[in-house]
């Protein structure tokens, strides 16, 4: 038996899951991987998340943020066990009702489901930050936002974007962020989208979302998890009703209009261009093709963001540098699956 499969019996077994039945849940873009445990005596179940720290995960910020989450009364998966040395947690199960499945079930659902998200990070941004915990600023925010001058260049031309160009880009992209950088940071999950919200219709206002894939959160820009919910690199969120919950935020939180319609568009473009980047490296490094077909969808909001006069000085160098996803690009990419090294 590997060593890794012994860990993880003897875990359940301690926590009291060593019969259960266990069913492959959901891997990430992570290293990470979620098992759903039944028992068959009790019919309860439970998820265990299995997440290797020989391979860069640690599941300290994951406890960290359910811990401060649930003190804020929204609804993490609770942590019934714990093991942080060899990573591993068993949880909550929530249940399968991810925002993007139930919308599929029941499209009349969808605002209601985006008006409850909305007002989740309404309800977030209120509260002080956990201690200590790091900021994802202008710099780090800068330095994300090269990623597609590498990988994405890579995939479509056969070489990263000129040293010189992406320098002078990366200085104009921190100083735009900067700009907007405010005064108050709040909790940004980072990954705030229809995938990893969980409808549980039986619990009451706040807690009717549940929460996953937050253990990356940082002090950031009240706009980021907006943004990350709004323009969806999974899923189509129609213009109305994008339309609808910046209002609804914006009312909610009493910001300036035209003011925080400018920061959405900065912040979306900076994280449109680090999920490009990252969506390329997934297919050309990690051999995950499935990740290109959702590049038009993160291009075209891209190009949203970059509509916004407050981005006219970045928008011609991005047009300059990174080629349009067009059917001849997507095609090399895919065909170049698996085969790029890091470097």
């Amino acid at each position: 038996m590997p060593e890794r499969t012994r860990l993880l019996n003897d875990f359940l077994t301690h926590a009291g899951w060593g019969h259960a039945d266990r069913t492959l849940l959901a891997g990430d873009a992570s290293n990470r991987r979620y098992d759903r445990l039944h028992d068959r005596l009790t019919g309860k179940t439970a998820v265990v998340m299995d997440a290797p720290p020989d391979r860069g995960e640690d599941v300290r910020p994951f406890i960290r943020i359910t811990h401060y989450l649930e003190s804020l009364g929204l609804s993490p998966p609770a942590i019934r066990a714990a093991d942080p040395r060899h990573g591993f947690l068993l949880l909550e199960d929530l249940g399968n009702d991810l925002f993007a499945r139930a919308i599929r079930v029941e499209p009349r659902l969808e605002c209601p489901l985006y008006e409850s998200a909305t007002d989740i990070l309404v309800a977030l941004h209120q509260h002080e930050p956990p201690p200590d915990l790091a900021a994802y600023d202008p710099s780090a925010m800068a330095e994300q936002a090269m990623l597609p001058f590498d990988w994405y260049c890579r995939g479509t031309t056969g070489i990263a974007a000129p040293s010189c160009q992406r320098a002078a880009f990366q200085a104009e992209m921190e100083a735009l962020l900067r700009a907007i950088w405010p005064k108050r940071p709040v909790v940004v999950l980072r990954d705030f989208h229809a995938e990893n919200l969980l409808w549980l219709p039986m619990r009451k206002g706040i807690k009717r979302v549940g929460l996953l894939d937050y253990q990356d959160a940082l002090l950031g820009h009240p706009a980021y998890d907006l943004v990350s919910l709004l323009q969806d690199a999974r899923r189509d969120v129609p213009g109305d009703l994008r339309e609808a919950m910046l209002r609804r935020y914006i009312a909610a939180t009493n910001r300036d209009d035209a003011r925080f319609r400018a920061d959405c568009a900065v912040i979306g473009a900076q994280r449109n261009l680090r999920i490009l980047g990252v969506f390329a490296r997934l297919s050309l490094h990690f051999g995950k093709p499935h990740y290109v077909d959702m590049i038009p969808r993160v291009w075209a909001h891209l190009m949203t963001d970059l509509a916004h006069p407050d981005l006219s000085t970045i928008r011609a160098q991005i047009l300059a540098l990174l080629p349009a996803p067009d059917h001849a690009n997507l095609k090399r990419m895919k065909d170049q699956c698996g085969t790029l090294p890091t470097r």
